[in-house]
């Protein structure tokens, strides 16, 4: 009797097992059905401003990006140059007028990044064939740019009086350069541009607050 039973309870519990994975296969086949029929989604980021789009692994595939360099970019490049050069100018009279060691720190740090930024931007225009603007560019179509008589009172400043005026003149320039960044950034087209674009952004948005904390 009790071998009977055990029989029927083998039984029941082998179709139990068989409906089980009956289900399962059925539930893996409708999952794998809904992924063919769903597909790879990819979120494409928009320009700025602009919302980020969500696109078929194919149609991103589609819309790959052209980085052809604009005016814009070539504009960029060009008048940075000359802003660094400015840049870096000023920092020049730091070792001997200046008087505050962390002021002398801060200038050592400046013209560490933009003298290689400045090559890195000749580079890229000797690399898509664009001319170079040359120091003597209209300084009044750059944002920040010291003026003549600026430079000239910096240069005849020297201890704290200097330290203040070169703090003053070098945090507006650095707006400058942020703001000719931030322009790019929804102008340009460039993807190496914008890099060197976002680059700026984060190393002179830092020292801005540092200078700010000196002055």
């Amino acid at each position: 009797m009790r071998a009977g039973k055990l029989a029927v309870a083998a039984a029941v519990l082998a179709a139990l097992l068989a409906l089980t994975a009956c289900d399962t296969d059925k539930s893996a086949q409708g999952s794998r059905k809904g992924e063919a029929n769903t597909g790879s989604k990819v979120v494409a980021p928009g320009k700025p401003g602009e919302p980020a789009k969500t696109l078929s692994a194919e149609d991103a595939a589609k819309a790959g990006r052209n980085d052809t360099p604009n005016s814009a970019d070539f504009s960029y490049t060009q008048m940075m140059i000359v802003h660094h050069g400015q840049a870096l100018e000023m920092t020049k009279l730091v070792a001997q007028r200046a008087d505050a060691e962390p002021v002398k720190k801060l200038a050592e740090r400046i013209a560490a990044a933009q003298g290689p930024e400045i090559g890195a931007m000749q580079g890229w225009l000797d690399s898509h064939g664009g001319a170079r603007k040359q120091s003597g560019h209209d300084h009044a179509s750059m944002p920040g740019m010291a003026t003549t008589a600026q430079l000239a009172q910096l240069r005849a400043a020297k201890g704290k009086a200097f330290d203040e005026l070169f703090l003053k003149l070098m945090i507006t320039h650095h707006q400058g350069a942020i703001t000719m960044a931030t322009e790019v950034l929804s102008e340009g087209n460039n993807v190496l541009v914008e890099e060197m674009a976002n680059d700026v952004l984060a190393q002179q948005t830092s020292e801005i607050g540092r200078m700010r904390a000196m002055a």
